[in-house]
């Protein structure tokens, strides 16, 4: 990925856009989603630009594990004790709009199955 633009996920981990950031530490950020999609919409960002999930490896699997832990500990964090999803878009079909893996952490409402 050097070859390409930064993705918007790293420019607000270096700065250079602002971000509602609610947890950060050496792997991930998690930030306020722009265009929420609950009451409480966060997403944990790796800082290691993977474009999709389709692009991990074997190598990434703790750094996924990670994500999922860092979800409990933010949603915890937001007071989201009757439930919350987590969801990873893939690609084009699956509205991922940003080229830079991400879990979706939603709660703060009942949620409906299926979702769409």
């Amino acid at each position: 990925m050097s070859d390409r633009e930064k993705t918007l996920f790293q420019k607000m981990m270096s700065g250079e856009i602002e971000a509602d950031v609610v947890y950060e530490d050496d792997l991930c950020i998690a930030i306020r989603d722009i265009n929420p999609q609950a009451p409480t919409h966060l997403l944990v960002v790796p800082r290691k630009p993977i474009p999709t999930l389709d692009d991990l490896t074997e190598e990434d699997e703790p750094l996924v594990g990670h994500l999922f832990t860092v979800a409990k500990k933010v949603a915890a964090s937001e007071g989201l004790t009757n439930g919350y999803r987590t969801v990873f878009n893939c690609k084009e079909d699956a509205n991922q709009t940003v080229e830079h893996i991400h879990l979706h952490v939603l709660g703060g409402r009942k949620m409906k199955w299926p979702p769409g």
